[in-house]
């Protein structure tokens, strides 16, 4: 694993980026998360992938009020009203871990924060979403670092998150009045401080109970256009989604938007 270099500083985050006073309280760092806060930059992933080059350590999170340039997955363009959803990034260097483990230690995270903060019965939709009653609530995006050459994986993986609490464009979910930005970040923090501690094994089937998609009848939409339907039966260990078509075959997808049939 990298190990961080002492060229890291303020500098390295947008605007001298600043501990904001409510993220920073006691519920909020436990478990050693440094907290950082901006009003507005293009995007918080890039922004802690240009400070990962730079020797940031880990656990190192940034929050923006604004988005200027958030994206999702395939480059998608995502933005919301300034301080009215919560958008957070976090850095992390785990040797041991798959991008795909963090995503789903960040996706069971979330889908626990919002059951404990509220009513909704939070469930996630592969690969990358969390939903309340089946709308979209939060998207999330991991970028990988450079590859090191010791460890054989990524010397850092930042994943970032867009979770809507005060506005949700149409047809998505919102958490809406009685919770607070400030509020759901901090318990996100604390539950992915626990869940990032689980082994492998355990994550994944923590990942796999709240996945809404095993079961369901879905239509994989693939990168290069084609799309498949079929019954989605699984989640492998390697974060593959298994679908079994019409015709009895099994198939198996790293990437892909799922739309689920019914």
């Amino acid at each position: 694993m990298s190990t961080p270099n002492a060229t890291f500083g303020q500098a390295d985050l947008p605007g001298g980026a600043h501990p904001d006073p409510v993220l920073h309280a006691p519920r909020v760092v436990a478990g050693g998360w440094n907290v950082r806060w901006t009003a507005s930059t293009g995007s918080t992933n890039d922004d802690l992938w240009r400070a990962g080059r730079a020797g940031a350590p880990d656990r190192l999170v940034l929050v923006a009020d604004h988005q200027e340039a958030g994206k999702g997955r395939l480059d998608r363009r995502w933005e919301a009203p300034a301080g009215a959803n919560l958008l957070v990034s976090i850095l992390f260097r785990a040797a041991d871990r798959n991008p795909h483990d963090l995503v789903h230690a960040v996706a069971v995270a979330a889908a626990r924060a919002v059951r404990t903060l509220t009513s909704h019965e939070a469930r996630l939709k592969w690969p990358n979403d969390v939903l309340v009653d089946d709308r979209k609530l939060a998207g999330i995006l991991a970028t990988a670092g450079p590859h090191d050459e010791t460890s054989g994986r990524s010397a850092f993986v930042v994943v970032g998150m867009g979770l809507n609490v005060g506005w949700a464009p149409d047809g998505a979910a919102r958490l809406g009045d009685g919770v607070s930005v400030g509020d759901v970040l901090a318990e996100f923090l604390t539950e992915l401080d626990a869940v990032s501690r689980l082994g492998i094994d355990e994550l994944h089937a923590r990942y796999r109970s709240l996945l809404a998609t095993i079961g369901r009848e879905v239509r994989v939409e693939l990168p290069d256009g084609s799309t498949v339907e079929g019954r989605a039966i699984d989640v492998e260990l390697d974060g593959r989604l298994a679908v079994l078509d019409a015709c009895g075959v099994t198939h198996r997808y790293h990437v892909g938007d799922i739309v689920h049939l019914r």
